[in-house]
């Protein structure tokens, strides 16, 4: 019995075993040069109509974390369960809108871990298939300069314009529209939206079909970049 325990005891004991920095700055160059490789291709091939670049500078900290904790833990089930511990009294609440931005976020930190653990090779394989699929998957749909705006329309006439109006408008120009904010009262209707448009010459053309609907619609476009 004391025996058993005695081994129990060691196997807890956090063990001195350096990391080698020659290994750890090799994979810190790698994680680098694949964090920003996965940066650009999210900013060019996702379909997420949220602010593509702003949100994929966010890769490269959350995957070079990642391959730090790991290469700290992996040698010692005593970090490893105080990491457990660390992570279970801390609440990680990010704003994942849509699932395209799950999906690459679980891929930056799958590149972490792989690194943490020395699998540079496995890595480096994986990462190359991914992005032949992404990017074989982008050019087959075909390559466009898409946009993504705040669309604006107001009226100062809210009872001879109706909401169902003014999105089936919207839906007949723009590939992609998303509801963000819609106010009425007595005096102004006022409805906003997120699209996604390729031609500009769509959005002279839905602004004149808005204002078949009412004389008095103002539309205003804004360029998502600057939010």
């Amino acid at each position: 019995m004391n025996t058993k325990w005695e081994l129990f005891q060691k196997f807890l004991i956090t063990e001195s075993q350096e990391i080698s920095i020659t290994d750890f700055l090799i994979n810190s160059v790698v994680i680098i040069i694949l964090a920003l490789i996965l940066e650009k291709t999210y900013a060019k091939c996702a379909k997420s109509l949220s602010n593509r670049k702003m949100f994929a500078a966010n890769f490269l900290l959350i995957a070079f974390t990642t391959m730090l904790i790991i290469s700290i833990v992996k040698s010692s089930l005593a970090l490893s369960l105080g990491l457990v511990g660390a992570l279970s009294i801390v609440r990680f609440r990010a704003a994942i809108k849509e699932p395209e931005e799950l999906v690459y976020l679980f891929f930056a930190i799958s590149i972490g871990l792989g690194l943490g653990a020395n699998q540079t090779m496995i890595v480096l394989v994986a990462f190359l298939v991914a992005m032949l699929i992404i990017w074989t998957r982008y050019f087959l749909r075909g390559k466009s300069e898409a946009q993504n705006l705040f669309f604006t329309v107001s009226s100062d006439s809210p009872n001879s314009i109706q909401l169902k109006d003014i999105s089936k408008i919207i839906k007949k120009y723009f590939k992609a529209a998303e509801l963000k904010r819609f106010d009425e009262n007595e005096n102004i209707i006022e409805v906003s939206f997120l699209v996604e448009t390729v031609k500009s010459d769509d959005l002279q053309s839905c602004k004149e079909d808005l204002q078949k609907l009412n004389k008095s619609v103002k539309v205003t476009f804004i360029d998502n970049k600057n939010y």
